[in-house]
């Protein structure tokens, strides 16, 4: 009779699913397995935050004011708007697709939710639902154009950019514009939560991420899947903390140049925008509706014969798009104080796609979080910030965002490629 002995598998790729049970990694495999990531091309947001933490030495020490209080509380209200659109944007770029629109579309709705309050003296909480309905049905109207018709996104989205404009010229009228005087409305990027209500947000953000990553944690212990060290979990808690904790200390300090006036506290739209982080998070990566999309995005053919609607899922993220954007016109109306007939127009666009690629999202489809979009606009939003203390003409900072863009997409590019050599995707 012949005996058989179990033996430890040889050769087996990266992928096989061999390695998913039973042991805990170690520090050192762990590092190791992360290097072979970037090696193969997955480098994620990593190029971003690199980058991001040379404009802030660069800047720094190129002017003292950069990484004042003050300063830093107006980079975070700058880039509050660029970050909530380029996180809807992210939606679409996961099928490959773009949406054109989506500035003017913010611009339309911040318009509609101005007339809403000025003309019909409405509640600001209606007048947002109004704004946001109004980009929803924007993203539906183009997204059922793109699925049905089988129009390139490029295109419809290219006649919603201009045949947009012409809405608000119609409501606003050419050189017109609405004052955004409610006091919510205009309070969320010109007001500040009180310094206790600040550190007890904080307190949640750290206390939560931890208790996220504490259950994962367990579940995977239970489930008998491989899972991090307990180092590795530590030090991911540890950075965020430490980012956390440091942001809110420097947002605390007064940071009024009048003497007579004091001026403390996180801004209202880093936590509104932290919770549609949260949000879009949750939706791409917890539910049955996220894998979907990047299913779709990664092979549409393949997702269409396992059962997945592509089109309603086509139709859907330029309705969350749009939706997003909407709130991105609101955000930037609130900033401006008013709504004119160029809002959402010019290089708005084209900033909030530059965050989402530099931030690490894929023009290909298939790779990308909502947390990219949001490094991105950090990085487009320190740009024009240290460039703007540092008096630079408006064409070094057109040079240099357009540079780091074209940087951003030839990373995606090359990694992609190293992907497809290694055999990673």
């Amino acid at each position: 009779m012949t005996t058989f002995r179990s033996r430890p598998a040889v050769g087996l790729a990266d992928t096989d699913f061999a390695g998913d049970f039973g042991e805990q990694q170690t520090l050192r495999s762990a590092m190791v397995g992360y290097w072979r990531r970037v090696r193969g091309g997955d480098m994620g947001s990593l190029p971003a935050v690199l980058g991001l933490v040379v404009l802030f030495v660069v800047f720094g020490l190129a002017n003292d004011r950069f990484l004042s209080a003050l300063n830093l509380a107006n980079l975070i209200t700058q880039a509050g708007a660029i970050c909530v659109l380029a996180m809807g944007l992210v939606f679409v770029l996961l099928l490959g697709d773009i949406d054109l629109s989506a500035g003017v579309a913010g611009g339309v709705a911040a318009c509609a939710m101005a007339l809403t309050v000025v003309n019909l003296s409405w509640p600001w909480w209606a007048a947002i639902l109004v704004g946001t309905a109004c980009g929803a049905l924007i993203g539906l109207a183009i997204g059922v154009l793109r699925a049905s018709l089988g129009i390139p996104s490029f295109v419809v989205t290219l006649a919603f950019f201009l045949g947009l404009q012409g809405v608000t010229l119609k409501l606003i009228g050419e050189g017109g514009s609405v004052r955004v005087d409610d006091p919510v409305i205009r309070g969320l990027t010109i007001e500040n939560l009180s310094v206790p209500v600040g550190w007890a947000l904080a307190l949640a953000v750290v206390l939560g991420y931890a208790g996220v990553e504490a259950f994962q944690l367990r579940r995977k212990k239970a489930l008998r899947l491989s899972h991090p060290p307990g180092g590795v979990i530590l030090a991911r808690v540890s950075a965020i903390a430490a980012v956390v904790f440091g942001v809110t200390v420097v947002l605390n300090v007064n940071r009024s140049v009048n003497p007579s006036v004091e001026i403390r506290g996180i801004p209202y739209v880093l936590p509104l925008v932290l919770v549609l982080l949260v949000v879009a998070t949750v939706v791409l990566t917890r539910t049955s509706y996220g894998r979907h999309i990047y299913a779709v995005g990664g092979n549409a053919e393949a997702a269409r014969r396992a059962g997945i609607s592509v089109d309603r899922i086509r139709v859907s993220v330029f309705v969350v798009c749009s939706s997003l954007a909407a709130l991105s016109g609101i955000i930037a109306a609130s900033y401006a104080g008013k709504v004119s007939a160029s809002s959402g127009a010019g290089n708005t666009l084209l900033y909030a796609v530059g965050a989402a690629v530099i931030g690490g999202t894929s023009l290909f489809g298939g790779r990308g979080r909502a947390i990219d979009a949001v490094i991105g606009g950090v990085v487009v939003a320190t740009i024009a910030n240290g460039l703007g203390l540092l008096n630079q003409s408006s064409y070094i900072n057109f040079l240099v965002t357009g540079g780091v863009l074209l940087l951003a997409a030839s990373v995606d590019a090359i990694s992609r490629r190293r992907r497809s050599s290694s055999g990673m995707g």
